[in-house]
């Protein structure tokens, strides 16, 4: 691969200056997305930031390959100190904002302190424009497209926005982009609207210059020939396989099976399903844009962590309810796992699954902090004591619908992810289901062997997260592939993922994170020697601690 190697734009939102700084040191070392992202707020973020703080910092990246015609491909990375979890975090976001974001010709870019207004950011190759745009406080996702569109003539998918929830800080506020495509997980909507940001653009015609060997086109051929169940229904496919073996969590995670799964299941959301949808430049298309022509109802999913979270984990069986729930997220900027997830935990305390009337106005109110939507906007890690429930969340994340309890190595990633219960920071559930070839497949039951191959799981993600390839590309990417696309060996590529890994670990060890951190709200016979396994083939203290020493340059 050859590429020109780009900047980085620093913009502080408080003094409106800008800046570019050469990193290409970050990027030999790192790769791009979530590696450069993790590396420079290790370095340039204060360990003990608040993350409402101007002094947090947010990190939008692409990757290398981001200006090519590869499929897999159209994914923007953002990193930052997480108000949900209170660590280092990375999200990443589908749709088409990263042809856009390369074409600004940057590498990565920064946001810095906080404007003593609301403004809209816009960021091409030519500069940085600051606009005060008061009369969009409150103003939901749509409504900041359509100003966006009208007044500047600036596309969905080149925007990234925040909706009424993160300019409320509510804890698990996304940014969205492309109207319907969020960096969902760990609240970094809320980072930005903290910063007074309304919304960044992006544009321009300076993507760098990438060359891809033979290997990026047949990779594009093959998503593009493949007869997959994705393309149909999206990963909500695996909702049925995860109700036969026990592990759908319903009734907020009281119980593992769901009666009312037809109505929410692939097959459900496929009859609704009224076109392909897909990111950019990917023939893969497994997105979802459904269609209820009863009601009215258009949005994009659900997904399945979204059908469990508004669905199963409701009560809920009817997926035009669910779609909704998934719309009015959208709308309000919220990520729907998390918003699901706290939502059934107030139906839990108040006798109210299936009430799907209820689930809908609690939307509006978490994402406007009305009533007690306040409490729940702070999430279920901080609100569970007040209303008499568990606490299913690890570092303060709510789990995603891939049962730990049944996938015992998804239980254990679980529980030692750096970003919390994220079903995507190892997909580990694909081993144990399974969703692989046979010659990949694990028991799920039991922890013996998993510490090791969960180490090259979560070092292959954060590779895939700096490329940026998509984690959908398993069946396509080989290791013989990764060494084409990326030009070093395979061995060498994931030593780029171990350095991600122990970057946030390290600095989350510094805001106070340990092995107190890494457990579960259920037993997982073998766990504590797997963890303590899992430490030491990291290079890890006992304790969960990165000795100083083993700090990546």
């Amino acid at each position: 691969m050859v590429r020109t190697r780009r900047r980085l734009l620093a913009i502080d939102v408080g003094s409106r200056e800008a800046r570019t700084e050469a990193i290409d040191d970050v990027l030999e070392s790192y790769v791009s997305g979530r590696g450069v992202g993790t590396k420079l707020a290790h370095d340039r973020v204060p360990f003990d930031a608040d993350p409402f703080g101007p002094e947090n910092r947010l990190y939008f990246a692409t990757g290398p390959m981001q200006a090519s015609n590869m499929s897999f491909t159209g994914r923007t990375s953002c990193t930052g100190v997480s108000p949900l979890t209170d660590g280092l975090l990375s999200s990443n976001a589908g749709g088409f904002l990263s042809r856009n974001f390369a074409d600004a010709g940057y590498a990565a870019v920064e946001l810095v302190g906080a404007s003593d207004e609301l403004v809209v950011v816009h960021v091409t190759d030519e500069g940085v424009e600051f606009e005060p745009v008061p009369d969009l406080a409150g103003a939901t996702v749509p409504e900041t497209l359509a100003y966006l569109d009208a007044e500047r003539g600036i596309g969905a998918d080149q925007t990234a926005v925040v909706g009424p929830a993160g300019e409320n800080h509510v804890r698990f506020a996304s940014i969205m982009t492309s109207g319907e495509r969020a960096f969902g997980r760990g609240g970094l909507g809320a980072v930005l609207g903290s910063k007074n940001v309304k919304a960044l653009t992006f544009g321009g015609d300076s993507a760098p210059e990438v060359e891809l060997p033979a290997t990026g086109m047949d990779v594009h051929r093959e998503a593009a020939t493949d007869d997959h169940v994705m393309k149909r229904q999206g990963t909500v496919a695996v909702m049925d396989l995860a109700n036969e073996v026990n592990g759908l969590p319903s009734y907020y995670f009281t119980e593992r099976q769901f009666a009312g799964v037809e109505g929410i299941n692939g097959s459900a959301v496929e009859r609704k399903k009224y076109r392909k949808g897909t990111c950019s430049a990917c023939a893969f298309a497994c997105k979802l844009p459904t269609r209820d022509e009863g009601t009215g109802v258009e949005t994009e999913g659900p997904e399945f962590e979204v059908a469990m979270a508004f669905g199963s984990n409701a009560g809920v069986d009817d997926v035009v309810e669910v779609m909704q729930s998934n719309e009015l997220c959208d709308r309000y900027g919220l990520d729907a796992i998390s918003a699901g997830n706290t939502i059934a935990a107030y139906l839990a305390a108040e006798d109210e699954f299936g009430n799907a009337d209820l689930i809908h106005d609690l939307v509006g109110k978490i994402a406007r902090r009305e009533g007690v939507g306040d409490t729940l906007a702070e999430g279920i890690d901080r609100c569970h004591d007040d209303l008499g429930v568990e606490n299913w969340t690890v570092k303060g994340l709510d789990f995603a619908a891939h049962e730990g309890r049944v996938l015992h190595g998804q239980g254990l990633s679980y529980a030692v992810a750096n970003r919390g219960t994220d079903h995507m920071y190892a997909t580990f559930y694909a081993q144990e289901y399974p969703l692989v070839d046979e010659s990949d497949a694990m028991d799920p039951i039991g922890l013996e062997g998993k510490p090791r191959r969960l180490v090259e799981k979560e070092d292959l993600m954060a590779l895939n997260d700096s490329g940026i390839v998509c984690k959908f590309s398993r069946d396509y990417m080989t290791p013989e592939r990764y060494e084409a696309l990326f030009g070093d060996d395979f061995e060498d590529l994931l030593a780029v993922g171990s350095r991600i890994v122990t970057l946030e670990r390290h600095f989350n060890n510094r805001r106070g994170f340990d092995r107190a951190d890494d457990t579960l709200p259920y037993e997982i016979e073998g766990f504590e020697a797997a963890l303590s396994e899992y430490y030491d083939i990291r290079g890890w203290t006992e304790a969960g601690v990165v000795p100083e020493e083993a700090v990546p340059a």
